[in-house]
């Protein structure tokens, strides 16, 4: 086979129930000149011999077995081996729909200042069982312009990493996935942004998202919700350092004990903040840790204050950014939603 047009990175540990689906939905793609790098990281079910009988029956995918050593691992092995200039995710108990190479593979090379492409994606669960789960895709697949994933960017991940395709050179010049105490994808997506990498998600439902009970994400403790908040605080903290000026207050809109909590990762990063806002009268004018709380009628009506919204409550979000829009503030340059 001639060099592939794109390479699937599809490492799998222990999914006999589910590879197989997953597997034959990459194998009824529209775009035929893909390769499929397949790595098993130490299974001890079924799922070495299902890879086998998918590298027999297609030359395009190839199987590589290693003990187990986690995902991080997996991923950066299957990088190695890829040979195609562009790289998709996929993982082994989702669905790719027929098209999705197609049309994610044609976004990218008919535009080559874009350096990730993702899409919206189905959600494959249960939405009573899983409500939170349910709500974060719906949320997800309203982030798709460039700009839109830049400014959302530490709301939650803005991308489901199995739908990503992204230039092999991204990875030669800003780094591959770390292995670490955080989120591997959510730190990938913050660091090139950070560096200035334009993703964009194409329109279309070209994944299947599933949600079974045994997803990484619900056990690893590098998923809990304290690791997502120490890589958002990290590049955050970052982030105002370089673009927020030494002499602007910076405000977090959120005095709660559980969002100063969660924050306290700006404070140990260096940044002070030089008040809160909120909504309760039990806190508004009072002091919390040596910080003054405000009201939101305290706002100044010229955007003096960098605020960052820091409320957890997903239906507090765009009652907090309209209030800070009418009020003239500029979303990017005067606030920042981060919760």
């Amino acid at each position: 086979m001639t060099t592939p047009r794109v390479s699937v990175l599809l490492p799998v540990y222990n999914a006999e129930t589910t590879l197989g689906r997953a597997i034959e939905s990459i194998r009824l793609q529209s775009l035929p000149d893909w390769e499929l790098i397949a790595i098993d990281d130490g299974s001890t079910d079924g799922t070495g011999e299902i890879l086998s009988a998918a590298a027999e029956a297609d030359t395009r995918i190839r199987v590589r077995r290693c003990s187990h050593r986690g995902l991080v691992a997996t991923l950066n092995d299957a990088i190695s081996l890829a040979k195609a200039p562009l790289l998709a995710r996929t993982d082994a108990d989702d669905i790719c729909h027929p098209d999705r190479l197609q049309i994610q593979v044609s976004h990218l090379e008919s535009n080559p200042g874009v350096g990730l492409v993702a899409s919206r994606v189905r959600f494959g669960g249960d939405r009573q069982k899983a409500v939170g789960y349910a709500r974060f895709v719906d949320w997800t697949n309203t982030v798709l312009s460039a700009e839109e994933i830049r400014l959302n960017r530490f709301v939650e991940s803005p991308l489901a990493h199995p739908s990503v395709i992204y230039r092999r050179e991204m990875i030669e010049r800003h780094g591959g996935y770390r292995d670490g105490s955080w989120p591997e994808d959510y730190e990938l997506w913050l660091r090139w942004l950070e560096a200035g990498v334009q993703m964009e998600k194409v329109p279309d439902e070209v994944l299947t998202w599933n949600d079974p009970p045994k997803r990484l994400s619900r056990q690893h403790p590098r998923y809990r919700i304290e690791a997502f908040y120490a890589c958002k605080c990290h590049y955050l903290a970052r982030w105002l350092a370089r673009h927020i000026s030494q002499d602007r207050p910076i405000v977090l809109w959120g005095a709660g004990r559980i969002t100063r909590k969660r924050f306290e990762g700006l404070n140990q990063a260096g940044i002070r903040l030089a008040g809160f806002i909120d909504i309760n009268p039990r806190k508004i004018g009072h002091l919390i840790n040596g910080i003054p709380v405000h009201s939101p009628s305290d706002l100044p009506a010229t955007s003096k204050w960098f605020v960052i919204s820091a409320v957890g409550n997903r239906d507090a979000r765009d009652p907090i950014r309209s209030e800070l829009t009418a009020r003239g503030y500029h979303e990017g340059g005067d606030f920042i939603m981060a919760a």
